[in-house]
């Protein structure tokens, strides 16, 4: 998020994104906890958490997805189905998807140390990762020009938008690399050993998440 989605007080502070405030509605539907408790996490973690990554963190990024011999790599996307408790009865079918337990979806993008720049939740436990896809937001800063450029060149091409590894699900986007999900071939299982171990780190945010 930017500072200018955000709105100043009487006092001159900074208030609540927008994004920020949905999340924290969301949360108290889910978790049944009081709002002073949302509003003390997003003090301590909100202006570094849930916010598209400007200059340094894209700079750090690439380093990281350099290290791993994957030029142009932002991190991993994926998404959750999170148990809803306090769902309304009158609402259980319309969120019972996979689960039969009301559910809601958590859709992240999350880099290695678990910082997690992209958060999408609230969609209805009988979508899936594509609708998720199509309603999140974490696209809007490339189709609107406004994301830090992401600069590298691979195989001799030079490249100016990064990309994020995904599984087999997502749509076959320049945004997204999927891994193979049956490799058969010596060339496409070595090429998906390293995709698959490295989609462990939004896997791990969600297995975070959940003890939390």
């Amino acid at each position: 998020m930017t500072t200018s989605s955000k709105k100043r007080d009487a006092t001159g502070l900074l208030g609540l994104s927008t994004i920020q405030k949905i999340t924290t509605a969301i949360h108290i539907l889910v978790y049944g906890c009081a709002a002073d408790h949302c509003k003390a996490v997003v003090g301590v973690y909100g202006e570094e958490y849930i916010h598209p990554p400007n200059e340094a963190d894209i700079a750090r990024l690439l380093r990281e997805g350099e290290e791993r011999r994957f030029l142009g790599m932002l991190g991993s996307i994926d998404c959750m189905h999170k148990e809803w408790k306090n769902c309304r009865v009158a609402w259980h079918g319309a969120n019972k998807g996979r689960s039969y337990t009301p559910t809601l979806i958590l859709e992240e993008v999350a880099s290695k140390d678990l910082w997690i720049w992209h958060a999408f939740f609230g969609m209805l436990g009988s979508h899936d990762d594509i609708n998720v896809l199509d309603h999140s937001s974490v696209f809007d800063n490339i189709v609107t020009g406004q994301i830090p450029p992401v600069n590298f060149i691979m195989n001799g091409h030079y490249h100016k938008i990064g990309y994020y590894l995904s599984d087999s699900i997502y749509p076959k986007w320049a945004t997204m690399m999927q891994i193979i999900p049956h490799p058969t071939t010596t060339k496409e299982k070595l090429f998906a050993q390293r995709p698959e171990a490295y989609r462990k780190d939004v896997e791990r945010v969600f297995v975070v998440l959940q003890i939390k």
